[in-house]
């Protein structure tokens, strides 16, 4: 299903405890699709595998409401399409060659360190269709908040003022817009493409952790669904959730 791009219903806010909680509060009534909430402050901000997220101003909080149909499988897809519009949104407020890359499933990086990820949460109907999704997209603007076992990066530190959160925020979901729509006439695989133009090199060494269990394999791509394919011990598997290490 195609979206508008002036389909979003953007709200901004001086601060929120978390705006992945508002919009999921929103999507359990009912709310339609196009939710857009943007905090210039979180106090209660949250990141992936149950992480805390530090909120400072000047930093992108933003998340929002898309119900797409489909699959509840498809859902790798959606977080993969997410990752590669906020990719090439980075892009046009970045020094031309700054060195973007995206790692599976959620995280940008600049250098090499993370500036920003993506919290996906979603859910299923009565049929096991997909009923909604919310992403919650953090991005270091201008700041890089430690954390403790990854280095961190911002726009800042690129060479360029960074962008005005709002701002940033107005591109951003026009860029998911495009890609949904790019998406929805040509399929999930200019969706791969385009982020295997951004992820690790194939047949480069990866870890896998998932479960309390580490794999570590040679990567292989991406499948046609979205999943992560690894080399181990010379048998191809894919994973549909977990971290890479590093």
């Amino acid at each position: 299903m195609s979206f508008p791009s002036g389909s979003w219903r953007l709200s901004v806010h001086d601060e929120l405890a978390s705006t992945q909680d508002a919009v999921l509060a929103a999507a359990a009534d009912g709310e339609p699709e196009g939710l857009a909430i943007l905090a210039r402050r979180q106090s209660a901000g949250r990141g992936t595998q149950g992480r805390s997220w530090r909120s400072p101003p000047g930093n992108l909080y933003l998340s929002l409401l898309w119900r797409p149909g489909g699959a509840i499988r498809d859902l790798p897809q959606w977080s993969l399409m997410a990752a590669v519009a906020l990719a090439e949104c980075a892009r046009g407020f970045l020094p031309d060659g700054a060195p973007l890359a995206l790692k599976w499933p959620n995280d940008l990086l600049l250098g090499g360190a993370k500036c920003a990820g993506i919290l996906t949460d979603a859910s299923a109907d009565a049929e096991g269709g997909l009923a909604w999704v919310v992403f919650g997209l953090g991005v270091n603007l201008a700041h890089a908040p430690e954390l403790p076992d990854r280095p961190t990066a911002s726009f800042a530190q690129a060479g360029l003022p960074p962008p005005d959160p709002a701002r940033f925020a107005g591109a951003l979901l026009r860029t998911l817009a495009e890609w949904r729509q790019r998406q929805a006439r040509l399929g999930f695989a200019c969706v791969r493409q385009a982020w295997l133009g951004y992820g690790p090199a194939i047949g480069g060494e990866l870890e896998l952790r998932r479960g309390g269990e580490a794999h570590r394999g040679r990567f292989l791509g991406l499948a046609d669904d979205g999943r992560l394919l690894l080399d181990v011990g010379g048998t191809a598997r894919a994973f549909v959730s977990g971290e890479i290490a590093g």
